[in-house]
């Protein structure tokens, strides 16, 4: 007796985030996922602010854009922090470009985290209107949302271990190895104490560009992340450890991976 071949059934499509159906709504509201908060305005991105990123502020004046005096003076004169990028184009610490560069920045390093997949409930606030917001940008919602995924994937292929964007990261000793000015920053603020986002307001850079770049430290074995728990068939009995001094890498190797940086960077 013949029988039909299987055949599987067509797969459904994904489900649409709660952000694209807001898009699709063209609402206005507050948007909280998590660590941070999204909103929105007639369904498109307005702001984004999460406890992991720095805010604009801080890239400009942390990272020696702009002077934290001027950023007050400005902020002042401006009344809401919105009108702060306005401000410094019209006294000519900023271009056009350069203002809507790092308002992009901003907004999509915030919003990365922000839509990171969590266990905490999402909720929307229809109508919520952030105080101080003089909203004179805006992004297409489904531009985060490439943005973030992309971004994902780029995270991902980078470290195949456990996450490391909340853990503190320790320098390994590499004698003799050099590395960029732009990698050496973040070694040096690796003292087991600072986490990747800590590094990142410190040195005014956002923090998921730092977040890669300890990533791509840690695959060369230049610093490792600083575990308050061990992993699974770690310590007997369950007692907590940390990264203690490890041992010295492979010098050859790690040029090699030193080239390879350099020349990717």
């Amino acid at each position: 007796m013949s029988t039909a071949p299987f055949v599987a059934p067509p797969a459904l499509p994904p489900r649409p985030s709660m952000l694209s159906r807001l898009a699709a709504e063209q609402a206005t509201g507050a948007l909280q996922c998590g660590p941070g908060t999204l909103y929105l305005v007639g369904g498109r991105v307005v702001h984004a602010e999460s406890p992991a990123a720095p805010g604009l502020e801080v890239l400009l004046t942390a990272g020696g854009r702009v002077p934290q005096a001027v950023w007050d003076e400005a902020l002042e004169r401006a009344g809401v922090p919105d009108h702060v990028p306005g401000r410094l184009v019209k006294e000519g610490f900023l271009s056009v470009g350069q203002a809507e560069v790092w308002w992009l920045t901003a907004l999509f390093d915030a919003a990365f985290f922000v839509l990171a997949p969590h266990n905490r409930p999402t909720r929307f606030q229809h109508g919520f209107v952030r105080e101080g917001g003089g909203h004179p940008r805006s992004v297409a919602a489904e531009r985060v949302l490439r943005e973030t995924r992309r971004r994902r994937q780029l995270l991902d292929t980078r470290w195949p271990g456990p996450d490391i964007a909340d853990a503190p990261v320790v320098r390994r000793p590499a004698a003799g190895l050099r590395v960029p000015a732009r990698l050496e920053a973040v070694l040096d603020l690796a003292d087991g104490t600072r986490t990747p986002g800590t590094i990142a307001r410190e040195l005014g850079r956002p923090a998921f560009h730092v977040l890669l770049e300890v990533r791509r430290l840690a695959v060369a074995g230049l610093l490792v992340p600083r575990l308050s728990h061990p992993p699974p068939g770690g310590c007997p009995g369950g007692a907590p450890r940390t990264a203690g001094p490890p041992e010295p890498p492979d010098v050859a190797l790690l040029r090699r991976v030193r080239d390879a940086l350099e020349a990717r960077l």
